[in-house]
């Protein structure tokens, strides 16, 4: 079975990741929970793959580090995966992103989060554990700024994951370290770039957290990520990574600068089999900045659910608007293709190929169907 058939099989199983490793079965993470899909290559096989993958420079730098990060589009839908050495021999981690991104609504998300991307400076932190959808969330922000208003975005990520097409918005991706050797070094070229939206794959040093804050006090809207549990957690974070001398500073520089902190998981919906996002929003209103520059974040929640009138969300509030929600956007498989390529397109190569339009209708969709033609063709 050829790499291309293991991710078509991962899709029609509705997994969202696999896990590739010698000796083993090829293991899905289907709604949260790992199940087996059946037998892979031998040792041999997979690292084959990853040498087809990688090509021969990305291979070398493989053997030498032991790991690597790429983005491909295979079997008719784009993957981020990583290939890492194990115990057993090459191993792979591969992330199987949705078939497209258009917006807030096609990503379950409630239409407040509009707001996020109506600010033209400031720093909007979108956080969460790993895998509960902060790519796809990042990359809606970015789709409905391109729907709505002329600007230059500038995107650095590691590896790229959705690609984007202008439309009233010009947007210009880079991938580390293919395009720049390190995120410091972007964001420094990005400043002398001429950007209205700069938006930062992660941040994980102090000096990336340090550039970014700069970026957000210079005229600049920027969108990042983080791993955190609730917003406070991400804010603590970020004001605790730097030297005990400083982080006063940086806590006033956090304050004055903060628009939003969106905090996600996945909540999965057994009536509708699908999995949505249970967010904790906070907004950068006098009292969450009071509270920032004091240092005091575990009061953050308190402010949080307080502010509920001022559009925050508390992650119980926001869990009662899911209870009530009736009409959810149904992400339906990515067609396969029967002569898609079997080892698909890398963005390291440069030719990488957005993926095809979403042809998906939601649910609320089709009952405004529904009643259109029940208006044509009454009854009796």
């Amino acid at each position: 079975m050829s790499f291309a058939e293991w991710i078509r099989r991962g899709r029609e199983a509705g997994a969202s990741d696999l896990h590739l490793e010698p000796d083993s079965p090829l293991v899905a993470r289907v709604r949260g929970t790992l199940q087996p899909l059946g037998r892979l290559g031998s040792a041999a096989d997979l690292a084959r793959i990853a040498r087809e993958l990688l090509g021969e420079d990305g291979w070398a730098a493989f053997l030498a580090r032991g790991s690597a990060d790429l983005s491909i589009d295979v079997a008719g839908g784009r993957c981020r995966i990583n290939v890492y050495r194990s115990l057993r021999g090459v191993a792979f981690a591969v992330r199987l992103l949705a078939p497209s991104v258009r917006d807030l609504k096609s990503c379950n998300l409630h239409p407040d989060l509009k707001r996020l991307t109506e600010a033209t400076t400031g720093l909007v932190v979108v956080s969460g554990p790993t895998g509960c959808g902060k790519s796809t969330t990042l990359a809606a922000l970015i789709e409905e700024i391109n729907a709505a208003r002329a600007c230059h975005i500038i995107s650095l990520e590691s590896p790229i994951e959705y690609l984007f097409t202008n439309r009233r918005s010009f947007i210009r991706q880079r991938e580390i370290p293919t395009h720049s050797p390190s995120f410091e070094q972007a964001i420094s070229d990005a400043l002398r770039e001429n950007p209205d939206v700069l938006v930062i794959g992660e941040m994980r040093t102090p000096e990336v957290m340090r550039l970014t804050l700069n970026a957000a006090e210079t005229g600049h809207l920027v969108l990042a990520t983080m791993h955190s549990a609730t917003c406070a957690e991400a804010l603590t974070r970020i004001g605790m990574s730097f030297a005990p001398e400083i982080q006063g500073s940086i806590r006033a520089q956090l304050a004055d600068c903060i628009v939003a902190v969106l905090c996600q998981r996945l909540e999965f919906l057994s009536t509708h089999r699908l999995r949505v996002p249970r967010c904790e929003l906070l907004l950068g209103s006098s009292a969450a900045k009071g509270t920032i520059r004091a240092g005091t974040f575990s009061h953050l929640a308190n402010v949080i659910q307080s502010s509920g009138e001022e559009g925050m969300w508390s992650f119980d509030r926001y869990q009662r608007w899911i209870e009530q929600q009736r009409a959810w956007t149904a992400v339906g498989a990515v067609p396969v293709a029967a002569s898609a390529p079997a080892s698909g397109t890398s963005t390291t190569s440069g030719t990488g190929t957005p993926p095809a339009a979403d042809s998906h209708m939601d649910l609320e969709e089709l009952s405004e169907l529904a009643q259109q033609l029940e208006q044509r063709n009454p009854k009796g």
